[in-house]
């Protein structure tokens, strides 16, 4: 059985038609061990976000191959790819995406729900109370405070233990206080779950929590360094 969580090979992307088409990703190949945390920085436009939608199944590459958790994503068509995606990646993003709608609790049992798995709600209940916010299942997100947003978030990404856990720049709409308690979160419920995470950060703090970090420039990768 492999040790990769992500193998990407001699990834290429370009985004937009015609003379506005932008070569993004430019022959990446990555690693990325199972159970490591690896942090992706580089300059705005360096192609970090799109880098980690390709590892998420959500930007589709040129060329090139993407594995996950073993799984070749290449082979999926998007019915299987988004069935793999809901039970094998958790994402969190930087602007939350919760369902306005739709209670903390709601929120967190979708995925579930989605992926038919038993007792849903009483998964999800546990997931909030697992990132501090059992007293919180029945609010709403205009209910609640950024940092507690951002929590509801982590524990959806969460819920269906997923293999891999990505995160685009998390604590970006958090004061410095919020995001250090969110950042807290993800490590500590990375380490006692044993999944992988994948972040992308313009923090040098955060990324030097991670166990290697990945400079991006122009879409491709530079020399690989230990945070």
């Amino acid at each position: 059985m492999s040790d990769k969580a992500v193998a990407l090979s001699d990834i290429d992307l370009s985004l937009g038609r015609g003379p506005s088409r932008v070569h993004v990703l430019r022959g990446i190949s990555l690693d990325v061990a199972k159970g490591e945390a690896v942090g992706l920085v580089g300059p705005s436009g360096s192609g970090k976000s799109t880098l980690l939608m390709v590892m998420a199944g959500l930007e589709r590459p040129d060329s090139g191959r993407i594995a996950v958790a073993g799984t070749d994503l290449g082979g999926l068509d998007e019915d299987a790819l988004a069935r793999f995606r809901g039970r094998s990646i958790g994402i969190v993003f930087q602007a939350f995406h919760l369902v306005p709608t739709m209670t903390a609790l709601e929120n967190v049992a979708l995925p579930l729900e989605l992926a038919d798995v038993p007792d849903a709600l009483a998964r999800a209940a546990a997931e909030l109370d697992a990132v501090g916010l059992g007293h919180r299942l029945h609010h709403y997100p205009a209910q609640l405070s950024g940092g507690e947003q951002q929590r509801v978030a982590v524990a959806r990404a969460l819920a269906p233990n997923p293999a891999i856990l990505v995160a685009d720049e998390p604590t970006g709409n958090l004061d410095e206080a919020t995001g250090r308690g969110i950042v807290d979160l993800l490590f500590t419920l990375k380490r006692e779950r044993g999944a992988t995470l994948v972040l992308v950060t313009h923090d040098p703090g955060l990324a030097r929590l991670c166990d290697r970090t990945v400079r991006l420039r122009a879409g491709r990768v530079e020399d690989p360094v230990a945070a």
